[in-house]
């Protein structure tokens, strides 16, 4: 099992019809996508972040469909712009020593194959996390 978790600040002039928009689409990709199994989306309490998401999927096969979902992009698309801070992490019981090279080589690969998403990225004040030491 993975759990897939994103923490994030969202500019302070970002317009919150915006803001709800792109967190129903994070919404949409837990309801919709086969692969997730349980997932949350709301409000981030214990730190710097306003809201946070988590997505628990079987598996690397189901992080791999879940990253290259088109309504991720989607998501991309809408909500980073709006961001001002980011993280994302994963946690795994799956004791594969070579786990997080997996991790990272989805996260590169996707970039590779994406400008835009990297242009996206490039825009948020800090991100760390899943796949960043590979970008």
């Amino acid at each position: 099992m993975i759990y897939h978790q994103v923490r994030m600040s969202i500019k302070p002039d970002a317009p919150q019809e915006d803001v709800e928009h792109a967190l129903e689409l994070m919404r949409r990709l837990g309801r919709e996508l086969d692969v997730v199994e349980h997932f949350v989306v709301g409000r981030d309490f214990g730190g710097e972040f306003t809201y946070g998401a988590s997505y628990a999927l079987k598996d690397i096969d189901a992080y791999r469909t879940y990253l290259y979902a088109p309504l991720h992009r989607q998501i991309d698309e809408a909500g980073l712009p709006l961001v001002a801070n980011m993280v994302s992490f994963d946690i795994t019981d799956d004791d594969d020593p070579e786990f997080k090279a997996r991790i990272d080589k989805l996260h590169a690969d996707r970039f590779a194959g994406d400008s835009g998403l990297s242009d996206l990225i490039d825009g948020l004040g800090s991100y760390q996390g899943s796949g960043t030491d590979t970008q």
